[in-house]
This record gives C-alpha cells, sequence and structure tokens, in this order.
C-alpha cells in the first residue's frame, strides 16, 4: 500500500477504498457466491443456492443485489414463463477472484493453526 493511500484512509476513513470493499464484498456470503460463480460459471438463482450452504433465499437476493450494484455480477433475465434469470461474474468480478483465492487457499492452509491458537486462548480465560 503506497504512503499516500495510507494516508487517505488514516485522515478520511470515510473515503477510504479498502475500508469501502472490504464492507461490501468482506462478508462470508459475498467472497462464497463470487468463488462459487467463478467455478461453476453462469448460474441460475437456485443452482447458485444450493452451491452455498446456509445461506437463506433472502440472504443470496441481497446478496446478489449489492455485488450487481458494485459491478462484480450481472443478470440477465429471460423474457419466458416462468422467467429465468441467470447470475454470471462480470469482468470486474473476475478481477476479484485471484485476491480472494489466495485468502481462501491461505485460510484453508492456516485452519488447524487458528483453531489451535482460539484453542489456547479459551483455555487460558478459563484458567
Amino acid at each position: 500500500m503506497s504512503k499516500e493511500s495510507l494516508r487517505k484512509c488514516e485522515n478520511n476513513g470515510d473515503d477510504c477504498p479498502v475500508k469501502d470493499v472490504l464492507n461490501r464484498i468482506g462478508d462470508k456470503w459475498s467472497m462464497l457466491t463470487v468463488i462459487m460463480l467463478n467455478h461453476y460459471g453462469t448460474l441460475r438463482f437456485n443452482e447458485l443456492h444450493q452451491h452455498i450452504d446456509n445461506i437463506s433465499q433472502k440472504m443470496l437476493t441481497v446478496t446478489l443485489k449489492t455485488l450487481e450494484a458494485d459491478g462484480l455480477v450481472s443478470r440477465k433475465i429471460y423474457s419466458q414463463i416462468p422467467p429465468r434469470v441467470e447470475y454470471t461474474l462480470t469482468s470486474l468480478g473476475e478481477s476479484l477472484v485471484p485476491p480472494l483465492m489466495t485468502l481462501y487457499d491461505w485460510a484453508n492452509e492456516h485452519m488447524p493453526e487458528i483453531k489451535a491458537s482460539r484453542e489456547n486462548y479459551e483455555n487460558t480465560l478459563t484458567k
């Protein structure tokens, strides 16, 4: 991170690009939605819902609308009965995949250490 962008975040937290982006895509549902769309390609709502464990339909709807508003996901509506809607990553969304996958891989690699540290921490609190 450059000194100039760091100062921007320190001096005006509301105008910090990193904070803004993390607030929007830093939740687990947004990250998983982007990862699933990258892995499977274009998906209909119910297909995407099946690939993301434990997400409610309402939360998936909110997540998709947020990702669409940020230009990361596009929605295509087909005029047929019943209506068919498909979701796909935009080029901007695709550009987010490499850093997300780096975090995804890091989390999978280090989860045993993190769990052990949490357990040690909890044990020190109960002594």
